[in-house]
């Protein structure tokens, strides 16, 4: 309906019925329930109507718009989360999926999910046990602390302790510390929802020591510290360290004589870093040991990070205020369940031995590899990447820069190597979205110039350079047709 009015094409929308007799959507008619299908065909009609109304010069094409409903009724039978290669050279990808876990602890989850387990029971006692049980005694023995409780995120964290230690009383926060953690999730916000009154101290880039006791009075419960580990201030800076907050404290507890509201010290430590590894070099985030040894009565850090485990928030302390946290109600609202415990469990248990962590958990030997290290496997890649393209593209092997991503180490440079895939026949754009949006296991990578590039510390195993040259040889024999 050429130059068409948009009431005329309106008009000319087919109906639901005339859609679903289709051959590409009968074609789904196995697949697929009845009422599944015919939600599919609205979407696309309404879809159609939408785009009409807002002025699109789109036609009412029966046939185009039953091939919308057969794509949005296929992807209803494809998974919506699914494996995918990360090239991109960022390590702890927040939207892909952050850290890998390790083979050992894939194990575990499959083990315990696959049937029953020990989640609430004692085996020794024949008689019913504590979830928490499971990775506390670990991670004491990892970090020195008397206690541990895990939740589901480091947010849950954050907020199941100020809730729990803080609510109705004061907590103070250096400016410079009011973080957004990501996902718009801001230290600010948690700390309102938790019913802890905030109060700032210090500038955005300079917090001394007296900010914080002239803040202190007999409503303190909290001297708050958050470590910035998606950012960083440099230049004329100052923030005041665990140790020093700990001095604070213990000064305004010994005024009260016993009585009031206990001052605490409380590290949001973020990232979670179980060892100092020399690979983080300068950039070292510090560990929850020595955040513990400084004086922090708590601290709470993520186990999807650094830590290089599965999603969880992870809190440490002295016992007694551990206790408090297990009795609280947020306890069973946040916790984890069975498959993330035994993950996290089972990375724990790597962390026994340094190297083999180090060797074992793929977020920690992505962080340490050398570049030297990660050249065969690019030369490994750029082999491949040049058979699949046939002469469609130029590959070459350069020196690139990987990130440790997921908010941790943000001003640590990485060297590394990438394979470079600059396009005789096609383009990089069209590319992309084939290796994103066409495939069953998406290849993601990064433009550069009009070059698509791969990093090849990213880049897992054989295997997937196998996957990732099916996918590129897929573009170029599309590109040569």
């Amino acid at each position: 309906m050429h130059n068409a009015s948009p009431h005329e094409l309106l008009q000319s929308l087919p109906q639901v019925e005339e859609v679903l007799h289709a051959p590409c959507v009968r074609a789904l008619e196995t697949k697929l329930p009845r009422a599944s299908l015919v939600q599919a065909v609205r979407d696309a009609i309404g879809a159609a109507r939408s785009a009409i109304l807002a002025g699109s010069s789109v036609e009412a094409d029966p046939a185009l718009i039953a091939a919308d409903a057969a794509t949005r009724g296929l992807a209803l039978t494809r998974p919506s989360l699914r494996r995918v290669i990360n090239a991109s050279g960022v390590i702890i990808h927040t939207n892909l999926g952050r850290s890998v876990l390790a083979p050992a602890a894939a194990r575990a989850v499959a083990d315990v999910a696959w049937g029953y387990s020990t989640l609430e029971y004692d085996t020794g006692a024949m008689a019913r046990g504590s979830r928490h049980a499971h990775c506390e005694k670990l991670i004491c023995a990892l970090t020195g602390a008397e206690a541990a409780i895990a939740v589901n995120n480091n947010a849950a964290a954050v907020m199941m302790v100020l809730s729990e230690f803080a609510r109705g009383h004061k907590a103070v926060v250096s400016r410079g510390e009011l973080v957004e953690i990501g996902g718009s999730f801001r230290i600010p916000d948690i700390m309102a929802l938790s019913d802890a009154a905030m109060v700032e101290v210090g500038t955005t880039n300079k917090t001394h020591p007296r900010d914080y006791a002239l803040a202190v009075d007999d409503d303190t419960a909290m001297l708050l510290k958050v470590h910035p580990s998606n950012y960083r201030l440099i230049g004329f800076t100052e923030s005041v360290p665990v140790r020093e907050l700990r001095s604070i404290a213990d000064a305004a507890n010994a005024r009260r004589a016993g009585g009031g509201v206990e001052t605490l010290v409380y590290e949001d430590q973020g990232s979670g870093a179980f060892a100092a590894l020399p690979c983080f070099g300068d950039y070292a985030e510090p560990t929850v040991a020595e955040s513990l040894r400084q004086g922090a009565d708590i601290v709470s850090f993520s186990g999807d990070k650094l830590l290089g485990g599965p999603q969880a928030g992870i809190i440490v302390g002295s016992k007694r205020l551990i206790d408090r946290l297990k009795a609280n109600p947020l306890a069973r609202a946040l916790r984890l369940d069975k498959m993330t415990l035994a993950a996290l469990e089972a990375t724990l248990r790597l962390y026994l031995d340094e190297e083999r962590a180090v060797r074992e958990i793929p977020t920690l030997r992505m962080l340490c590899e050398t570049a030297d290290d990660v050249r065969p496997r690019a030369e490994r890649l750029a082999h491949a990447l040049a058979e699949a393209a046939g002469g469609a593209a130029r590959i070459d092997i350069v020196s690139e820069i990987s990130r440790a991503g997921g908010g941790a180490l943000p001003m640590c440079d990485i060297p590394t190597w990438a394979v470079q895939v600059s396009f005789v026949r096609g383009d990089a754009l069209s590319c992309e979205r084939h290796l994103i949006c066409e495939r069953d296991v998406p290849v993601v990578c990064r433009i550069k110039k009009d070059a698509v590039l791969l990093d090849a510390r990213t880049i897992l195993d054989d295997d997937e350079i196998a996957e990732a040259a099916r996918a590129f040889g897929e573009y170029f024999e599309e590109a040569r047709a």
